[in-house]
């Protein structure tokens, strides 16, 4: 099988250098020159959790020769229209393009490639880019996981290839119900890389002080919420029912939640938001494919989600340069009762 990593950024680089390690036919595409030359000359090099420097093969998009049998998809979500129409005539017959971003991508990509080229797969741990070709592991080795499935829920041999290919690095979870996979993933990324970015800190800052644990609490509130109205089973991840542990209705189950959520994020407490990561290089981040995604679902279904907009508006001006990264951004919350 013909492999191609399309996002050689943070997640991208340790996911190139454990599959080349294993001898995956993998080639890494990237779209600056720089980072390409030094992957190209210096290796995949991965630190934290994991100490290692893997030779491997890098790309410029344009230097993507022949076609491929899975191609994963680890670029932001601003330009998913324009990569699809872009790697369209780089997928095999049977190719299958395999996205590994947060949110909800797969429709979106399915208009453009058809429904049965395209996997999703949730990723259960966190990177942060270093340098080029430098990447550090922010989870723990050991609690690593993907979670891999058709959006229609329909397991086939290319399923099966897919996740013989990644289970080189860490295990796979066949998933039969994308949807509620997806949204689990979207309830952690708007609570923990929402408010992380807000305070400019990691996922387990977002939990240490009490009123920040508390907004972030809410946060995953209103995602419950939104889904459950939208008709969505929030599946498990990495076998915790975060639905039955985080959800409440009395005073004594929010209690115990809030004593309940440091704990549940203590392997990946060490994870910098990709909005954050983004935000600081001064590029646009994904908030709109994640919050602004969950918003517009409580739109949809008449779901009042006051925590994930305010998360939106915050990081907005954020981005506009209007305010900073910063626990002094809680006071923008002042308003919302949690």
């Amino acid at each position: 099988m013909r492999t191609a990593i399309y996002g050689a950024g943070s997640l991208g680089i340790v996911l190139g250098a454990y599959l080349s390690k294993a001898g995956v036919d993998i080639t890494l595409v990237h779209h600056r020159q720089e980072m390409v030359d030094v992957l190209n000359e210096k290796g995949a090099r991965v630190i934290g959790n994991v100490e290692m420097t893997v030779p491997v093969r890098a790309v410029l998009p344009r230097e993507m020769d022949g076609v491929y049998d899975v191609i994963f998809l680890i670029t932001k979500q601003l330009d998913n229209a324009r990569s699809a129409q872009f790697l369209k005539s780089r997928l095999g017959e049977n190719g299958v393009l395999c996205t590994m971003q947060n949110g909800l991508p797969e429709k979106e990509l399915a208009d453009i490639l058809g429904q049965s080229r395209v996997l999703g797969c949730t990723v259960a741990w966190g990177a942060t880019l270093v340098e080029d070709g430098v990447s550090r592991l922010t989870s723990s080795a050991s609690s690593m996981t993907f979670g891999l499935g058709p959006w229609d829920g329909h397991w086939d041999r290319r399923c099966d290839d897919v996740r013989n290919v990644l289970e080189t690095m860490c295990p796979v979870d066949e998933v039969h119900d994308l949807a509620g996979t997806r949204w689990s993933k979207l309830l952690i990324n708007a609570a923990f890389s929402g408010m992380g970015t807000v305070i400019g800190g990691t996922f387990g800052d977002c939990v240490r002080g009490k009123r920040c644990c508390r907004l972030t609490l809410q946060a995953i509130q209103e995602c419950i919420e939104a889904g459950r109205a939208a008709g969505v089973s929030f599946a498990k991840v990495q076998g915790k029912d975060i639905e039955a542990l985080l959800y409440y209705k009395t005073a004594f189950k929010k209690a115990l939640a809030l004593k309940i959520l440091p704990l549940a994020i203590r392997k990946h407490a060490a994870i910098e938001p990709s909005m954050l990561q983004d935000i600081k290089k001064g590029k646009k981040c994904e908030i709109e494919a994640i919050n602004g995604a969950l918003c517009r679902e409580g739109d949809r279904t008449n779901t009042p989600t006051p925590v994930n907009d305010r998360i939106v508006e915050v990081i907005r001006r954020i981005e506009k340069g209007e305010l900073t990264p910063g626990e002094e951004n809680l006071r923008e919350f002042n308003d919302i009762d949690c």
